[in-house]
């Protein structure tokens, strides 16, 4: 029979020295480098940021980029002559997302992994001979566009609003989140499309439009955080120190929220890629002359059974960016706050299924079953009637 005085010392022991463990790994570092250490352990999160900047540099490099304009041949109505709408740079790949070239292949994918052979047109042609590949890429960047101006404007506006809030309080506070509540009871999709058919469907004003309506969750959180840090030691001695409202909101507060800011920012750009290809696919969003993947898909919608190579490719762009923008995101909150990990939980119905049927057997053989009781004692480690010999019951009998 075991003491449970020694057993929950030694379970003391054994958490110590599990934590001493801990603390070793991350003695003498800063708060930044913990956070990297523990960013860069995340296997998922690393992958996925690899994969990200890779997409990255392979869309804007293939087929360039265009600044100012569309990148299509457009006619100056001051000369009269044709010429390119805007400034464009040059990618590595030899043919545009405009131009109709020669239909190959029947405009079937060149692409083969065995033997490797990227063709003419890897990605198809569509009924017009558009190449397939640099449409995908310059939808890719255009998404791209949208995804990182939503994120970084939602995330000015999400915390400035936020820290005001919870800083000062009172009518600002009561002002400021009335103000956010009647932005978020307007659909974000609906608000969207109306102001993308109102002021135009180009890149940077989605980017923009979306970052102006999506800030609002963004807000509530950090002035949540600007709540609780208030009222800490630290605030009230920056206060007897003389500290100014500004330097203790961005000296002393701000600092301690960057978690939460960081965490639900790759959230707000995985949101609003998806946001944008809603709307792109609904007619709203990123218009003629340029294209997305959203309006690729929305475009190629009626190819799917016929020719499903057209609608394939910008699905499964889409679908690496959001994953992407998510993995990375998960590393980013497991490393500034490792307390909410997700841990998989494996105690299902199928294993408390398994858990009863062992007992039951057990039961019937006289053995232990797997985690049941053993030599004596039950699941609260009191004796049981038998005792450690199972004479308990003829005992009581005679």
């Amino acid at each position: 029979m075991t003491d449970p005085k020694n057993t929950a010392t030694a379970t003391d022991e054994s958490r110590g020295s599990e934590i001493s463990i801990e603390q070793r790994q991350v003695a003498g570092l800063s708060q930044g480098a913990i956070v990297r250490r523990r960013f860069f352990q995340h296997r998922g999160a690393v992958v996925s940021l690899i994969a990200f900047g890779l997409l990255v540099l392979f869309a804007f490099s293939s087929v360039g980029t265009v600044i100012g304009g569309s990148g299509e041949y457009a006619v100056d109505t001051s000369t009269g002559t044709l010429g390119i709408d805007g400034f464009r740079i040059a990618g590595w790949w030899d043919k545009d997302w405009w131009t109709r070239y020669p239909i190959v292949n029947s405009g079937h994918p060149t692409l083969q992994l065995w033997p490797f052979q990227i063709g003419e047109h890897p990605f198809g042609q569509d009924d017009l001979g558009k190449d397939m590949f640099a449409r995908v890429m310059r939808g890719t960047q255009q998404s791209l566009i949208v995804v990182f101006l939503a994120g970084i404007i939602a995330t000015v506006i999400g915390v400035v609003v936020g820290a005001v809030s919870g800083f000062f309080r009172g009518r600002v506070d009561s002002l400021l989140m009335r103000f956010t509540d009647v932005v978020i009871i307007i659909p974000i999709l609906v608000l969207g499309a109306v102001l993308a058919r109102t002021l135009g469907g180009d890149a940077i004003t989605i980017g923009v439009l979306l970052g102006a309506i999506a800030w609002t969750g963004l807000a509530r959180l950090v002035r949540a955080e600007f709540l609780a840090l208030r009222e800490r030691e630290f605030v009230d001695a920056a206060r007897v120190a003389g500290a100014s409202n500004g330097r203790i909101i961005f000296k002393h507060i701000l600092p301690n929220t960057v978690g939460v800011i960081v965490v639900n920012s790759t959230l707000l750009m995985s949101a609003a890629i998806l946001i944008e290809v809603s709307l792109s696919f609904l007619g709203f969003g990123i218009t003629n002359p340029d294209i997305s993947l959203g309006q690729l898909i929305n475009q190629y919608r009626g190819a799917f059974t016929t020719r499903p190579w057209l609608f394939w490719w910008p699905g499964i762009f889409i679908i690496i960016i959001a994953l992407c923008i998510n993995f990375v995101g998960d590393g980013l909150r497991d490393a500034f706050d490792p307390r909410q990990k997700r841990v998989p939980n494996f105690n299902g119905p199928m294993s408390e299924l398994r858990r009863w049927w062992a007992q039951r057997g057990a039961d019937r053989t006289g053995a232990v079953a797997p985690g049941g009781a053993a030599d004596g004692m039950s699941a609260t480690g009191a004796p049981t009637s038998g005792g450690p010999t199972g004479r308990g019951s003829a005992a009581e009998d005679r």
